[in-house]
């Protein structure tokens, strides 16, 4: 392949990077076939709510520009990341969230109110079961990461609090 194709290559990475974040997809897989012995496999991932990590399979000679494309893309992805910050309050476990006891009842928590240590934050639904998400300490709500009934994994940033 050209200097050129391996541009192309690039250019398609990262449009398959975008199309994954306009979707909110989580997985997108391609796999261009060139010839006999030249293709170009993609597999393009994120976890719910994390900064999305790039995987690719390339032949060798195209490694060095798309390796050289991640790098620069990592340090912004890195920064706006809500898990690294220290106020995160991860979920302890894979379900669906829940912002109030039940429809139509007040949500537990709202951006910029005060909560102690123990309050309930959320609920999260597994396999069948309320579990109440306490708070880890007292401050403030500043941010709410998750939507109710939205799915979680297992360390999804659901709130922050400072």
């Amino acid at each position: 392949m050209t200097n050129k194709s391996h541009e192309a290559d690039v250019a398609f990475i990262k449009a398959l990077a975008e199309l994954l974040r306009e979707n909110d997809l989580t997985e997108l897989q391609v796999k261009r076939d060139y010839g006999d012995d030249d293709s170009l496999n993609v597999r393009v991932s994120r976890q719910t709510a994390m900064a999305a990590p790039v995987q690719v399979a390339v032949p060798a000679a195209a490694a060095a520009p798309i390796a050289a494309a991640a790098a620069a893309a990592a340090p912004a992805a890195a920064s706006d990341d809500p898990a690294s910050h220290p106020g995160a309050v991860p979920s302890p476990m894979v379900g669906t969230v829940y912002l109030q006891a039940e429809p139509g009842s007040p949500a537990f928590i709202s951006v910029g109110q005060q909560v102690s240590e123990g309050d309930t934050l959320l609920i999260v639904e597994a396999m069948k079961t309320m579990n109440h998400i306490p708070a880890p300490k007292s401050g403030t709500v500043k941010r709410i990461l998750v939507e109710d009934g939205a799915a979680v994994e297992f360390g999804t940033p659901l709130a922050i609090i400072e």
